[in-house]
């Protein structure tokens, strides 16, 4: 696995236009992969100011039509995850960062034919009771004063020029975390957490000591 990091330029129309509707970033990212199209998880971050696309794959790339189309003009910088998956281990702490869609799934009313609604979790504390309870799906523990919400917004955009209107609700949280289960918590790393990863949710970072995840 590899990361990969992109500086983009807010102030360039494309960029401009893909921040309020991820699909275009997530086609970008497609085409930077030739081959067998899979999804990639990825993630936008600010750090010290600067705007950055992250992106974790099984190959690396120089993301060159993201950095043509969106970048700031410095290339791609890529790292093997392999080392840091080789750390993992019960009872190591981690700083983390998560972008996600916290949603809670409700049965249909009635009716063999119905179907169920996902909600989103709108109030801090429910956001955070959504991540613990994921915590505990995917090999790791937080304690209630060991992390926060640092964002959350709504995006709200079209599946293509016609398709159906879509919002998503993304939330980001940071602080410490406890490994319970390495296996369970490691393809956490590599598949993501919760829904909406095409666009720009479910990537989980991690970092030893200083937060450094951008």
């Amino acid at each position: 696995m590899y990361l990969t990091r992109v500086a983009l330029d807010p102030r360039r129309r494309t960029t401009m236009i893909a921040l309020s509707n991820p699909q275009q970033f997530h086609g970008t990212i497609e085409r930077s992969y030739p081959g067998e199209r899979r999804r990639r998880l990825w993630r936008l971050d600010t750090l010290r100011g600067n705007l950055y696309l992250l992106v974790l794959s099984e190959d690396p790339s120089a993301l060159e039509p993201v950095v043509e189309q969106f970048g700031a003009g410095t290339p791609a910088e890529s790292k093997s995850y392999a080392a840091l998956l080789d750390r993992i281990a019960p009872g190591s702490p981690w700083q983390f960062r998560l972008t996600a869609n916290p949603t809670i799934s409700r049965a249909p009313e009635s009716g063999p034919m119905a179907r169920g609604k996902v909600f989103a979790h709108i109030t801090p504390a429910h956001q955070k009771a959504w991540l613990q309870a994921q915590g505990e799906k995917h090999g790791f523990r937080l304690s209630e004063d060991g992390f926060d919400v640092a964002d959350a917004h709504w995006l709200w955009f079209r599946k293509g020029h016609k398709g159906p209107p879509v919002s998503l609700l993304s939330v980001t949280w940071e602080g410490t975390l406890e490994v319970t289960d390495a296996d369970a918590f490691r393809q956490a790393l590599t598949e993501g957490i919760g829904r909406g990863k095409a666009y720009g949710m479910g990537l989980l970072t991690v970092a030893r000591g200083e937060m450094r995840h951008g």
